[in-house]
C-alpha cells in the first residue's frame, strides 16, 4: 500500500519496486489466460502503466495492492482475447463477403467509382481533428468498444463516445451523397 501512495506521488524507485516485487507473478497470470508469452509481454506493460497512471485510485477497503494488480492483469488479459475474437470475427465476416461480391465481376466504371470513393473517404477520415480521427479508427478498423478505447486512450468513456459521435457526423456531412 505504501508503494503505490509513492507511486502516486510520481517516485520511480517505489514503481521499481513494485515492478520487481509483482511482475513475475503478473506476468505468470497474463500467460495463463492468453497462452501467448508475447501478447502476455504486451500485457504486463499495459497493466504496469495503468499502475503508474491509477495508482492514486487505488483503494485499500478492496483489498491488498497484489490483489488490486492481478485483478488489472486479468482484465487487460481478457479484453485482449475479446478484441481479439472481434478482429477475427469481422475479418471472417469481410471474407465471406468478399467472396460473395466476386460472384459478379463490377464493371470498369463500378471499379473506378468503388477506387474513387475509398480514396474520398479516406481523405475526408484523414481530416478530421487528431482525437476524432484515432477514436474512430480504433472502434471501426481495430474493433475495439468504446470502452476498450477509453481505457486504451486513458480518456473518460463519454469524451470518446462524443470524439466518436462528433466524427461521424463529420463524416456524414462531407461524405453526402459521394458514397
Amino acid at each position: 500500500m505504501e508503494l503505490l501512495r509513492r507511486i502516486a506521488d510520481g517516485d520511480r524507485s517505489a514503481f521499481s519496486d513494485f515492478y520487481d516485487r509483482y511482475s513475475g507473478l503478473l506476468f505468470s497470470i497474463a500467460v495463463k489466460v492468453l497462452n501467448d508469452s508475447k501478447e502476455a509481454e504486451d500485457v504486463l506493460q499495459e497493466v504496469f502503466m495503468q499502475i503508474w497512471n491509477k495508482a492514486g485510485a487505488y483503494d485499500q477497503l478492496l483489498g491488498k495492492p497484489a490483489s488490486w494488480a492481478v485483478t488489472l492483469t486479468r482484465n487487460k488479459a481478457i479484453d485482449r482475447i475479446r478484441a481479439s475474437q472481434r478482429r477475427s470475427r469481422l475479418l471472417e465476416e469481410a471474407t465471406v463477403e468478399a467472396g460473395a461480391s466476386t460472384d459478379a465481376s463490377p464493371s470498369a466504371g463500378e471499379k473506378l467509382y468503388g477506387k474513387e470513393n475509398a480514396e474520398m473517404i479516406r481523405s475526408v477520415v484523414a481530416a478530421l481533428p487528431s482525437d476524432q480521427r484515432r477514436a474512430i479508427e480504433l472502434a471501426f478498423f481495430s474493433g475495439l468498444t468504446q470502452d476498450e478505447i477509453a481505457k486504451t486512450l486513458q480518456e473518460p468513456l463519454g469524451t470518446i463516445k462524443a470524439r466518436i459521435r462528433r466524427g461521424m457526423l463529420k463524416l456524414r456531412e462531407k461524405l453526402e451523397g459521394f458514397v
